[in-house]
């Protein structure tokens, strides 16, 4: 099971260029609004026609510009959900299950039952939560037997307690299911949690695509690095062997890997410590504390920095904190854990 792509679309005025290579995985897109990701999706359905390029799935070839081959959605065999869920409002939740012509009455009750939806079978998508919406679109989609799973943004009208819920629900849709799922979001831990390799769209591209443990450990460039969560980010100059000055912060730091094409630097809030060591190990006044539930996020500037710097943001328990709290504190930005990232 896989999806081969690499298709080009001029589309109001923006410009989409992707190869993607996808094998039997849960792919998630990761980008921010108008980088490209539904519309890929669109590509793969046959609801949008690239204006040029190649799509295979499976084996079979459903776009080629080429060739002339431009098969319609309905012999695509593709499962899209969207955020609204695309329910039809007059039908009650077993007719919106019976509109796929390959099951029968025994398989859409069965479906029904695994998704629980029972109670709520003859009540219409009006009536019912909204994760009994996207349990429902789940099953029908499920029941239209595709040869991939493709969810726009699931969760997006969902509160957090539901969305929890529907993301359990959804880890065992995956696991179950022997294809290829894709799953476009802009949450970073959404993507990170049912999700086994991740796509960082940019500017109608893929920047970064590779495991999702490869991808938050070495995000590459400043994009991919802020939709992974990194929220320290400077511009970065070298100094010398495996030393970057970074500007916005107006301190050296010493770098375990080399990397030419350098052009920020960047560091999560979780990696620093106060562990003190002989390098990246800096005093620096507290400007700002904020309180999370479970946390501190503490701002920080280089005690003998220059005025107007950016802070630069530690994540600590609020044990911890408790602790060492003071007007300066002494912190490390570990070698180790610094990005190395380009523009």
């Amino acid at each position: 099971m896989s999806l081969y792509l690499d298709i080009h679309k001029h589309f109001r005025g923006f410009k989409l260029d992707v190869r993607l290579d996808v094998g039997n995985d849960t792919l998630a897109i990761l980008g921010a609004s108008g980088s490209g990701k539904s519309l890929t999706l669109g590509c793969v359905s046959g609801i949008i026609k690239p204006d040029e390029g190649k799509i295979n799935l499976n084996d079979k070839t459903i776009f080629d510009s080429k060739n002339n081959i431009n098969l319609p959605p309905q012999q695509r065999h593709t499962g899209l959900m969207f955020q609204n869920y695309a329910l039809f409002p007059n039908m009650t939740v077993r007719e919106n299950l019976c509109i796929s012509q390959k099951s029968n009455a025994a398989e859409i009750d069965d479906m029904l039952s695994k998704f629980g939806l029972e109670r709520v079978k003859d009540l219409y998508p009006s009536q019912i939560s909204g994760g009994q919406q996207q349990r429902t679109a789940l099953a029908r989609m499920l029941l239209s037997r595709p040869a991939i799973l493709m969810l726009d943004e699931p969760f997006s009208a969902l509160d957090s307690h539901l969305r929890f819920q529907m993301e359990r629900e959804l880890l065992d849709v995956f696991h179950n299911f022997d294809g290829t799922s894709i799953l476009v979001s802009h949450n970073r831990d959404e993507a990170f949690r049912l999700c086994e390799r991740l796509a960082i769209f940019n500017n109608g591209h893929i920047e970064v695509e590779g495991k999702k443990s490869e991808v938050f450990a070495n995000p590459q460039t400043r994009t991919a690095a802020i939709l992974t969560g990194c929220k320290n980010i400077s511009r970065a100059e070298r100094t010398g062997k495996g030393k970057f000055f970074a500007t916005d912060w107006g301190i050296e730091l010493q770098c375990n890997k080399l990397d030419d094409a350098v052009k920020f630097i960047g560091i999560r809030m979780h990696s620093i410590t106060n562990e003190i060591h002989n390098e990246n190990s800096f005093e620096c006044r507290v400007a700002q504390v904020i309180e999370n539930p479970f946390s501190f996020t503490v701002m920080l500037i280089p005690k003998n920095a220059r005025e107007n710097l950016r802070p630069i943001g530690w994540e600590i328990e609020k044990s911890l904190w408790h602790k060492v709290k003071n007007e300066t504190v002494n912190v490390c930005l570990p070698p180790e854990s610094l990005l190395l990232l380009r523009d």
